[in-house]
Parts: structure tokens; sequence; C-alpha cells
């Protein structure tokens, strides 16, 4: 913004810089759950929710079925560190998984 200030002398025009924040979001990350012919369905379906507790046990289920039908299955989407923290967990009870940058 460019403003003529009349009562300085020979105009000067003096400019005005707005500051602008702009607050950058952190990038999230998919944790993943990989099909494995060990692990009972029942079984998965109980590890989710004890892992990601605020999966209902409707959504835990279509969780498994994906990853069963599909070979991966997204578990959820969330800042690193808790994405690590879900996907160790997952391993520490014997399923598969790895994380991902979110597009």
């Amino acid at each position: 913004m460019v403003r003529n200030l009349s009562s300085s002398p020979g105009g000067a025009a003096v400019v005005e810089k707005k500051v602008e924040r702009v607050r950058k979001k952190s990038p999230r990350y998919k944790v993943l759950l990989h099909n494995d012919p060990v692990n009972t369905m029942d079984y998965v379906v109980k590890t989710l929710r004890q892992v990601v507790p605020q999966l209902s046990e409707q959504d835990a289920m279509a969780i498994m079925l994906e990853t069963h039908e599909t070979g991966i299955g997204l578990v959820i989407i969330c800042d690193l560190e808790p994405a690590e923290f879900y996907s160790e967990s997952l391993k520490s009870k014997g399923l598969t998984s790895t994380i991902e940058l979110e597009n």
C-alpha cells in the first residue's frame, strides 16, 4: 500500500507493509496396516481398538476388512509422533504396520 503524505516535504511516498502471518500446517502421516496370513481377524480388530482407542468396533472392523481384501488398510491420519507410536504399538503386538506422508 503506497500512501502520499501531504504533510511531508515534497509529498514523499511512504510504503506501509502489512505483516501477514501464515500458519504452516505440520505434515500429516498415514498409519497403514498390512495384511498377514498369521493373525486372526478378531485379534486384528481387538488390537486396533487397544492401540487406537478412538476407533469404534465398526471402524476397526472396516480397517481389518479393507486390509484383508486389498492387502493394506488405512488406520488413522495424524501428526508424525502419534503415527510413529501407533505403528510401533501395532508392530509390538505382531501386526505389520508402516507410516507414510499424507499427500
